[in-house]
């Protein structure tokens, strides 16, 4: 199995895995509406001068987009479960390529509920210039580096039975202590969630808020958070792998 056909086929069985749209598209869709559809009106949240849709898209787009990364956890550890890991053992498939397809695939479906997120927004009046879409987007697509490693470190740490309760609670975590849905201006989650990846992946959406890019701490964070993220995965494979 070459590099392109092994990607090809992962995204391919990505889109027919309908419990997977459906919980990493379609719970911060319906999240959303719950949310901010009965503040659609509501033009100055919490005393911020924004809108309640435009500030819980925004908190839901870190939110669903580290979900969907982070996901690509429970689908790995039940191919373990099956012996489908070990059966590429014995295909010409290298450690890079199957990194690269299973990030290629997260970022696929991380992607699609950005997007979707984008257009719930815009149902309820979100208006943004291009710039700041165009700079959120982007901001968003690098800060999801780290989740994409360790979603498959994850997959190939923990058993199928308990990937699930360890992949949600993490992500709840992540989004609690980086300010995903109040914002977090002083005292210890201050401090601490600086020194996360998801904190960043917050600032990231909050351009669309009228933030600014990162400083150099947030690059350097994400930097090393991807780094050291990528290291444990490639541990994580070749020590599930290399079992008799």
């Amino acid at each position: 199995m070459n590099s392109l056909g092994y990607t090809w086929y992962e995204l391919l069985r990505t889109v027919r895995n309908r419990r997977l749209l459906v919980f990493s598209l379609g719970f911060p869709i319906v999240l959303y509406f719950l949310i901010a559809g009965p503040n659609k009106n509501q033009t100055d949240f919490a005393g911020t001068g924004l809108s309640a849709p435009l500030y819980y898209m925004t908190g839901l787009a870190a939110f669903g987009t580290m979900s969907a990364m982070i996901a690509s956890g429970g689908r790995i550890a039940g191919e373990r479960s099956v012996g489908w890991t070990r059966q590429l053992r014995i295909t010409p498939l290298t450690t890079r390529s199957y990194f690269r397809a299973k990030v290629l695939t997260a970022y696929a479906i991380a992607l699609v509920s950005l997007l979707a997120l984008y257009v719930c927004g815009a149902s309820l009046g979100v208006s943004l210039p291009a710039g700041r879409w165009l700079t959120m987007t982007g901001l968003i697509v690098v800060a999801l580096v780290p989740f994409a490693a360790l979603g498959v470190a994850l997959g190939h740490f923990i058993t199928v039975d308990s990937v699930g309760p360890a992949t949600g609670g993490l992500v709840a975590v992540f989004a609690f202590v980086s300010g995903t849905w109040f914002p977090i201006k002083s005292g210890f989650l201050f401090h601490f969630g600086q020194l996360l990846p998801s904190w960043w992946l917050v600032q990231a959406s909050h351009v669309a808020l009228g933030g600014h890019a990162w400083p150099t701490k947030g690059w350097v964070v994400v930097a090393v958070w991807a780094v050291a993220c990528t290291g444990l995965a490639r541990y994580a494979y070749r020590r599930d792998t290399a079992r008799v």
